[in-house]
């Protein structure tokens, strides 16, 4: 009787660590699933009055620019003072004399040359749309928070920068992320420029 006990002990033991399993499986199957649905839903950008159209991730928020942009929206998830950013740019050509694409490279390397520890990183060519353009890779550091009694570490920024030439207007698309995040924020980047619609 006591030889046969432990093997009985055993197989109830078995079936209560089967069903906990299971919950523990279903649970990160869930867990997953809304992660997805989550990180997946995307919300349209549309220029008024132009075809250009790009689809963002739905949970980003729009942000302030002190400069004229299309658009600018943000990660407010991002694990940084520094929020993960998407910022769009465009510029009507003088079509008599338009400017070509090594030429907007080389501006655009002297304009972000201003920023704080600005490091050229590397450019190749590329695509958006069909279109040409070029694709800029650097970093530099960043004081996030910039207001009196408010302490914060200067931040390491990793940056892609997309410089399209049209016909008729010249588009930046950039992407801004800490360095801890870069790696995310690159490949959500990566889905969002197969949206973008010059035409």
């Amino acid at each position: 009787m006591s030889a046969t006990q432990p093997s009985i002990h055993n197989f109830r033991a078995w079936h209560n660590d089967l069903g906990v399993a299971l919950v523990v499986l279903v649970a990160l199957a869930l867990g997953f699933g809304i992660k997805t649905y989550v990180t997946t839903r995307t919300q349209v950008y549309q220029e008024p009055n132009s075809t250009f159209q790009i689809e963002y991730p739905k949970a980003w928020t729009n942000a302030e620019s002190l400069q004229e942009v299309l658009l600018k929206v943000e990660d407010p998830t991002a694990a940084s003072a520094f929020k993960t950013s998407l910022t769009i740019e465009a510029r009507d050509l003088d079509p008599s004399a338009p400017p070509t694409l090594q030429t907007l490279v080389d501006r655009r390397v002297q304009q972000r040359g201003a920023l704080t520890a600005y490091h050229f990183i590397a450019n190749h060519e590329t695509q958006v749309d069909g279109a040409p353009a070029q694709e800029l890779q650097y970093t530099y550091v960043t004081q996030p928070i910039d207001a009196p009694r408010r302490a914060a570490l200067p931040v390491v920024v990793i940056a892609r920068d997309f410089i399209v030439l049209t016909p008729t207007r010249s588009y930046y698309i950039t992407l801004a992320a800490p360095e801890n995040e870069y790696e995310r924020a690159s490949e959500t980047l990566d889905r969002i420029l197969p949206t973008v619609n010059l035409q």
